[in-house]
C-alpha cells in the first residue's frame, strides 16, 4: 500500500470517529452547550471558605396526568405532612431546615391545594412561586393570566413579595416544557418572542427554568448567572447575556439563574458515554454523594465571588413515582451529606434558601457585600411571610 492511500484511509478513520462524536452529541442536544462547559474554568475561591447556597425548586404539579382530585389531594397532602418531617431533621450554618420553592403551575390552580402549601410555607419551609405551561399564547392572555394569578397568590395564600420601592408583586418563574421565550424548535408550548419583556414587566424577578438538557430548549450559556436581553422578534433570546458581577451595574434586563449542569463520568450510558447530570432528582437520578459534589464542583457563581456558590436542582414533585426518593432516604440521605461534608464551617458553610433568597443574595454579592451570605436573604426583596398576620394576608 502507498504512503498515499495509508494516509487517506487514517484520514477517513479521523472523519468517521468525527462523524461518530457529532451524531452522539446531537443525539442528546448537547451540541448546544458543550462548547461553553469545555471553557468555562471551574471557579478557584483562594483558600476562603465557600459558602454554599443550596436552593430547591419544584415544577409542582398536583394535577399531572389529569389525575382526579383524591388523586391531587393525596398528593399534595402527602407532601404537607412528610416534607415537615423531612425538612426538620435538618439545618444548615443558619440553623434554617431545608426550603422547598414550589413553582405552582397557574393552569392547575386549586385554592385547597395552595391553601395547605401556603400553610406549610408559613411554618418556614419553603416559598410559593410562578409556574406556566401555555402554548400559541397571546400577549394579552400571558398578562391577564400571570397578573390575575400572581393577585390570587398573594392575596389568597399569602404568596410572593412585593418591592419595597414600588409596592409591585415581584415573582419568581419558570416555564412549562423548559420553552422560555419560545425556545423549542418546533415553535410548540409558548407562542411569545417577547416573553422576557413580558416577565419582567409583570414582575418577575428572576427566571429559574434552566438548564433543561438534553432538551433542545437548553442555552449555549450553561452554568452562568446573567441578565438576557430579549429581542421582541426572535425567539430564545436568553441563549447568551451579560453576567451578573461584583460591582457591576443593575441591568434592566431579566435575571436568570442556572442550576449546574455537568458531565458525569462515574455515570455512563452502555459503558462508555457520560451522562448529562441536569441537576434533576428522581427516582432514576437520586442525588448521590458523587451528584452533590459535582454541583458543588460546577461551582455557578457571580463573577468576582467564586467563594459564593448556587446550587440550583429541581424536581417534578407530585409524580408517585418519584416521592419515596423526593420525601424519603434518598433527599434525607442528600441532606445528611451536606451536612457532613459541606458545612464544616471551616471549608464550606451551608445554607439552604428559597429561589427568592437565592436572587436576594446574589444581589447582594452583586454590589459588593461582604460577611455571611445568610444575612441577605430579604437583601432586595422581603419575605412573603412578612406580610402574614395570625394566618391571613395582611
Amino acid at each position: 500500500m502507498s504512503i498515499g492511500w495509508g494516509v487517506a484511509i487514517l484520514v477517513l478513520v479521523l472523519l468517521s470517529g468525527l462523524a461518530g462524536v457529532w451524531l452522539v452529541l446531537r443525539s442528546r442536544n448537547m451540541q448546544i452547550w458543550i462548547l461553553d462547559y469545555l471553557r468555562r474554568p471551574l471557579p478557584d475561591a483562594g483558600g476562603k471558605p465557600v459558602h454554599v447556597m443550596f436552593c430547591f425548586v419544584d415544577h409542582f404539579e398536583p394535577m399531572w396526568k389529569q389525575a382526579d382530585l383524591p388523586t391531587q389531594r393525596a398528593r399534595v397532602d402527602r407532601w404537607c405532612r412528610d416534607y415537615r418531617e423531612l425538612a426538620g431533621r435538618h439545618r444548615d450554618a443558619d440553623g434554617r431546615p431545608p426550603q422547598h420553592s414550589f413553582f405552582y403551575p397557574e393552569e392547575e390552580y386549586a385554592p385547597e391545594h395552595l391553601d395547605k402549601l401556603s400553610a406549610l410555607c408559613s411554618e418556614g419551609f419553603g416559598e410559593i412561586e410562578v409556574h406556566l405551561h401555555h402554548d400559541n399564547d397571546t400577549e394579552a392572555n400571558f398578562r391577564r393570566c400571570i397578573g390575575e394569578f400572581c393577585q390570587t397568590l398573594h392575596e389568597r395564600h399569602g404568596a410572593l413579595s412585593r418591592d419595597p420601592a414600588s409596592g409591585k408583586l415581584k415573582f419568581g418563574f419558570i416555564h412549562g416544557n423548559w420553552a422560555l421565550d419560545n425556545s423549542r424548535g418546533d415553535g410548540r408550548w409558548c407562542g411569545l418572542n417577547n416573553e422576557l419583556i413580558l416577565l419582567q414587566e409583570l414582575g418577575c424577578y428572576a427566571d429559574f427554568t434552566l438548564p433543561s438538557a438534553p432538551n433542545d430548549t437548553q442555552t449555549s450559556t450553561v452554568n452562568s448567572i446573567y441578565y438576557a436581553t430579549d429581542d421582541a422578534c426572535c425567539p430564545k433570546s436568553h441563549d447568551k447575556g451579560t453576567p451578573v458581577r461584583v460591582g457591576g451595574l443593575p441591568s434592566g434586563h431579566l435575571m436568570i439563574v442556572q442550576g449546574p449542569l455537568s458531565l458525569n463520568w462515574k455515570s455512563r450510558r452502555a459503558g462508555v458515554m457520560p451522562r448529562i447530570d441536569n441537576a434533576d432528582i428522581r427516582r432514576s437520578a437520586p442525588p448521590t454523594p458523587e451528584r452533590v459534589d459535582g454541583w458543588v464542583r460546577t461551582g455557578v457563581h457571580v463573577a468576582g465571588r467564586p467563594d459564593w456558590i448556587f446550587i440550583k436542582i429541581h424536581t417534578h414533585g407530585t409524580q408517585e413515582p418519584d416521592m419515596d426518593t423526593l420525601l424519603g432516604e434518598p433527599v434525607d440521605a442528600m441532606h445528611r451529606y451536606l451536612g457532613e461534608r459541606y458545612n464544616d464551617g471551616q471549608r464550606h458553610i451551608l445554607h439552604y434558601v428559597t429561589s427568592r433568597e437565592m436572587y436576594n443574595i446574589i444581589k447582594a454579592a452583586e454590589a459588593g457585600e461582604q460577611g455571611n451570605p445568610g444575612d441577605y436573604r430579604d437583601y432586595v426583596l422581603p419575605a412573603p411571610r412578612a406580610s402574614w398576620k395570625g394566618g391571613r394576608a395582611a
